[in-house]
C-alpha cells in the first residue's frame, strides 16, 4: 500500500466515523448488541427498506425475543410473524439457522465470520455484520451501499452485479475498516451509501468523504458504479379463485410453489391471457377443488412484482359449497374468517388480492 492510500484511509476512517456519530439515525437494531437481534434485523433489512422493517422487527422480536424461543417455534409461526414482508425464505432460512446454533453452538451465535457462514442463511454479508457489530472484530461487508460509496471514492470500473467489481470491494473493504471501532464504521458506510451517497441524485454537498472521493473531484460521481445489464422482465397472468363459504375464504397449501412454500395460497392457476381467465377459473374449480362457484363476480386486477416478474392477478369472488381438493396439488385447505386472516402467513401477493375485493 503506497504511503499516500494510507493516508487516505486513515482520512476516510477518521471523518466517516465522526460523520456517523453526529448523523446516524436512531433505529431499533442499533441499540443493541445483541447478536441475534443484530441477526434478525441484517436478514429482515435483505432487499426490503428500512421505514418498512422497523414495525416487523419489532414485532418480531417482541414474539421471538430470543434465539431459543425462536429455534423451538413452528415454521407456520414465523411465517406468520413474516407475512407482509416479503422474500419468505429468509424466515424459514432464519428459522433453521436458530435451529443449527442451537443444536452445533448450545445456542451461543458465533463470532468468527467463518463460523457464521456454516449457519444457514448466513453468507459473507451477514457474517460480517454480525461479527463486527455484535463482537467488535475487524470483519468487513459488503452491500449495495458499500459497494457504490467505495467504487465512487476509487473510481473503480464495473457494474453493481460483476463478480470483479464485487472482490475488488471486499479486498477494499478489508483493508479500510477501523480496527478500533469495525462495527460502527461498517454501519456508517451503509449508512452514508443509504442516506448521503445514493444511486441517484447523491448528496456529495454534505459528504464527509469529499475530499478522498476522486469521482468527486472529478464530477464523475453518478457514473459509478455502471449500469448493469437490464434483467427481461417476464409478464405472468394468473386467475384467482376468492371462495367463500358462510363466514370464510378457502385458502389452500400446495405441495409445490414457485415462491411461497408453507403459506397460504387463495387457489389460482395461470392463464395465457385475460381473454381465457374465466375458462380457467371454471377449469381449476371444477378439476382442482371439485367443486363449483356460485355467481362469480369479477374483481378489480392487482399487479405484484416479485423478483424479475411482473405477476397480473384477476379475481372472481362466489359463494362455494362442498370441496374435494386434488390430493396431488394441494397438501392442506381451510376456511378461514377475517379475524383468522390477520394471524395466517399469507403472501402480500394475495393481501393485495383480498383488498380489491374489500375483504381485507
Amino acid at each position: 500500500m503506497t504511503p499516500e492510500k494510507e493516508k487516505s484511509i486513515l482520512e476516510i476512517r477518521k471523518r466517516l466515523l465522526k460523520w456517523y456519530r453526529s448523523h446516524a439515525r436512531q433505529l431499533p437494531w442499533r441499540q443493541t448488541k445483541d447478536p441475534y437481534k443484530i441477526w434478525v434485523s441484517e436478514i429482515m433489512l435483505q432487499q426490503t427498506q428500512v421505514k418498512t422493517v422497523i414495525p416487523f422487527y419489532k414485532k418480531f422480536i417482541k414474539i421471538f425475543p430470543n434465539l431459543k424461543s425462536l429455534a423451538r417455534a413452528e415454521e407456520n409461526e414465523i411465517l406468520a410473524q413474516w407475512s407482509g414482508l416479503g422474500y419468505y425464505r429468509r424466515a424459514k432460512l432464519l428459522h433453521q439457522g436458530a435451529k443449527y446454533v442451537f443444536e452445533n453452538y448450545q445456542g451461543i451465535v458465533p463470532e468468527e465470520p467463518e463460523e457464521l457462514k456454516k449457519i444457514p442463511g448466513v453468507g459473507p454479508y451477514t457474517a460480517g455484520a454480525i461479527s463486527s457489530i455484535a463482537y467488535n472484530r475487524p470483519s468487513p461487508l459488503v452491500d449495495g451501499n458499500v459497494i457504490r460509496v467505495f467504487s465512487r471514492i476509487f473510481s473503480h470500473p464495473g457494474h453493481a452485479k460483476s463478480g470483479e467489481l464485487h472482490k475488488k470491494i471486499w479486498r477494499e473493504a478489508q483493508q479500510v475498516i477501523d480496527p478500533k471501532s469495525p462495527g460502527d464504521f461498517n454501519q456508517a458506510l451503509m449508512e452514508l451509501g443509504a442516506t448521503v451517497c445514493r444511486k441517484y441524485l447523491p448528496s456529495c454537498q454534505r459528504c464527509p468523504l469529499q475530499d478522498e472521493c476522486t469521482s468527486y473531484q472529478n464530477n464523475t460521481v453518478e457514473q459509478f458504479p455502471e449500469t448493469p445489464p437490464s434483467t427481461q422482465i417476464i409478464s405472468l397472468t394468473r386467475v384467482v379463485a376468492i371462495c367463500q363459504h358462510q363466514q370464510g375464504i378457502l385458502f389452500v397449501k400446495r405441495h409445490k410453489t414457485r415462491w411461497f412454500e408453507g403459506m397460504w395460497e387463495l387457489p389460482h392457476d395461470y392463464c395465457q391471457s385475460e381473454e381465457s381467465a374465466q375458462k380457467t377459473l371454471e377449469l381449476l374449480i371444477k378439476n382442482q377443488l371439485k367443486s363449483s362457484m356460485t355467481q362469480p363476480v369479477k374483481i378489480s386486477p392487482s399487479i405484484h412484482h416479485i423478483t424479475h416478474h411482473k405477476i397480473n392477478s384477476l379475481p372472481w369472488h362466489g359463494k362455494i359449497n362442498k370441496i374435494q381438493p386434488c390430493k396431488k396439488t394441494f397438501q392442506d385447505f381451510g376456511f378461514f374468517s377475517l379475524n383468522q386472516l390477520k394471524q395466517l402467513a399469507i403472501p402480500n401477493f394475495e393481501r393485495k388480492v383480498l383488498q380489491k375485493a374489500k375483504i381485507l
